[in-house]
């Protein structure tokens, strides 16, 4: 039975709506899917390594003054206690959410991606939620189909 561990960070609520409804839309549709949802503060560099996939969910914060950076818990995971992480060719998928007020709307996919990439993982689902989440889960719903499309190990 395929796995997908996911790693998210929230404060506000939004990013952990997003994926509790990915984790919805993916039940539905490949109902076989082990999901493991797990938050940022509680992880350490073996959980990335957990799952036949990973997600990375993160919002896009003005961490230390700085617009567009990850949320401080997902930071301090991936900068910090993952930072020598070896994701050996894992297929991983990222969200992002972002605010239009913002130059940076969603920067943190560009930190998630940059993640991925550096630390050998293949991107290979992206989804960028901008403003309020609410309303916005046809989107996300769509892009359960195209990630469970991409990522065949979660389908076996």
């Amino acid at each position: 039975m395929a796995v997908l561990h996911v790693l998210y960070s929230t404060s506000t609520g939004h990013t952990e709506y997003v994926v509790d409804t990915l984790i919805a839309a993916l039940g539905a549709a490949a109902p076989r899917l082990t999901i493991e949802k797990q938050c940022a503060e509680a992880a350490q560099a073996t959980d990335l390594l957990r799952g036949d996939a990973l997600l990375l969910a993160s919002g896009t914060w003005n961490t230390g003054g700085t617009e567009g950076q990850l949320h401080p818990r997902m930071s301090a995971l991936l900068k910090d206690r993952a930072q020598d992480c070896d994701l050996q060719k894992k297929p991983c998928a990222v969200i992002a959410l972002g605010d239009e007020r913002y130059y940076y709307t969603a920067r943190a996919m560009e930190h998630l991606m940059q993640f991925v990439t550096q630390h050998g993982g293949q991107v290979a689902e992206s989804l960028v939620i901008v403003n309020e989440p609410y309303g916005q889960e046809e989107k996300v719903n769509k892009w359960a189909a195209k990630l469970l499309a991409k990522v065949p190990a979660l389908v076996s």
